[in-house]
């Protein structure tokens, strides 16, 4: 059975660091505003979720898909009139997509 310090240690290593995920962030979602960013990986860092086996890939979408769907659509007003919870998030998945896919655009000065 492991230490306490053991366990601790383990779940440490599971954590992302925030540089590292705000690089990815502005990597991968190059038009990403900056507060943004550190907000996402503010997120990331904090939020009590086990992150184990979890690229930092796999984090940022579900967190950015997440904060965007109930922070930037309708989708909250519509569970709260009784839409079912499934069908709300496929009503709001275009626009979502459409906010990440634009973030995901490069410069065209930059290639």
């Amino acid at each position: 059975m492991a230490s306490r310090a053991e366990r601790r240690h383990n779940r440490r290593k599971q954590w992302f660091h925030q540089y590292e995920v705000e690089y990815f962030i502005r990597r991968e979602y190059p038009r990403c505003p900056e507060f943004a960013v550190v907000r996402f990986a503010t997120q990331i860092c904090t939020e009590p979720k086990n992150w184990r086996g979890a690229s930092i890939a796999v984090a940022v979408d579900h967190v950015i898909q997440n904060l965007l769907r109930h922070e930037l659509t309708e989708y909250d007003q519509m569970l709260l009139l009784g839409v079912r919870r499934k069908e709300a998030r496929r009503r709001v998945q275009p626009k979502v997509n459409a906010m990440i896919e634009a973030w995901r655009k490069r410069n065209p000065d930059t290639t």
